[in-house]
């Protein structure tokens, strides 16, 4: 089979190309993002391999299913970005859902353990020679009580090292799993000192960390958000961090990413307003959607995302990863 690969970088190749050739699938590498700018890119090709910021609207599907395309891959455990409904009858879809939870999940932490010590800063002090300490002390995790929005693999992962420090996990899911200690989001809101979202971006969770959700907040909370940009209400973010109700937050992942992220622009000015203002922020850190970044999580993407084309080549598609609509 012929599989058209969007949105690629250098870090992709090798370990598609390790499970591609000898499984006899042809691949062909684009640079730009899939959207309906791009999306004659595809004619000629069985497949397309999409990310997280690759656009799969309806037109888009459309367009694909005109130029014989049969399968989507996408190579993450998302699938906001594609139009699943007007994929029905057109287009199978497959996801990665578990390329690696402790990815993820340690990254958060670090995120975390960054943000409150103030690590960046003090690295930034040293390499200038300079050894003050002031305005770099933090608070002690133990005996903290994290919130953690999303309970599936990564959100138990961070659980976890979350309980290795010495921290009171709370724990709020539509699907629970033993173990945790569940409470109802506002109860979550008013007791978490510390806030972590590991769940989908789906319309009933579209900008769940809102104006409404922050005031119920602790005062000086910290916000984490390694999973998608959208599940924060940005401008609510900055009043709630300007207002000094929020007390840092960590994101991984940011609304309008789209744009910007995977890109460099150290050598010209960004247009995105609310993402220049929390870059400038003290008391937030952001990272450009890497939390996934690991040489064990992009060998288990390369591994699924080929395996489900070859098993859908074989027509032996596996259940498991396939993303169907659901009303």
């Amino acid at each position: 089979m012929k599989l058209a690969f969007f949105d690629t970088k250098s870090y992709d190749i090798p370990g598609f190309d390790r499970y591609a050739i000898p499984a006899g699938v042809e691949v062909k590498y684009f640079e730009p993002n899939l959207d309906e700018d791009t999306v004659s890119l595809a004619a000629g090709f069985d497949a397309v391999c999409v990310f997280v910021n690759d656009t799969v609207s309806e037109a888009v599907v459309n367009a694909l299913y005109e130029l014989g395309v049969k399968v989507i891959l996408l190579r993450c455990a998302g699938f906001n970005n594609v139009d699943i409904r007007a994929c029905q009858g057109k287009l199978r879809v497959f996801r990665v859902p578990a390329y690696s939870p402790h990815a993820v999940a340690e990254h958060a932490m670090a995120l975390l353990l960054t943000i409150n010590r103030r690590i960046h800063k003090a690295y930034i002090r040293t390499r200038e020679f300079n050894f003050s300490l002031q305005g770099l002390a933090g608070f002690d995790l133990y005996g903290k009580t994290v919130g953690i929005i999303g309970t599936g693999k990564i959100g138990r992962v961070f659980a976890d090292i979350c309980k290795g420090f010495g921290m009171k996990v709370l724990a709020y899911d539509k699907f629970p799993s033993p173990g945790l200690d569940y409470v109802e989001l506002p109860e979550l809101f008013e007791r978490s000192d510390i806030i972590s979202l590991h769940c989908p971006l789906t319309e009933e969770t579209h900008h769940m960390i809102g104006a409404d959700s922050i005031a119920r907040m602790k005062k000086g909370v910290t916000i984490i958000n390694t999973s998608r940009g959208a599940l924060v209400d940005t401008e609510a973010l900055i009043n709630g961090i300007k207002e000094k109700k929020v007390g840092a937050a960590c994101l991984d992942v940011y609304e309008e990413e789209g744009e910007v992220f995977y890109e460099d622009f150290s050598g010209h000015i960004v247009q995105d307003d609310k993402l220049v203002r929390l870059i400038a922020m003290p008391n937030v850190i952001v990272t450009s959607h890497q939390a996934f970044l690991t040489t064990e999580a992009l060998d288990n993407i390369a591994a699924t995302s080929v395996d489900n084309l070859v098993r859908f080549r074989n027509g032996t598609p596996n259940e498991a990863t396939e993303v169907l609509y659901q009303k």
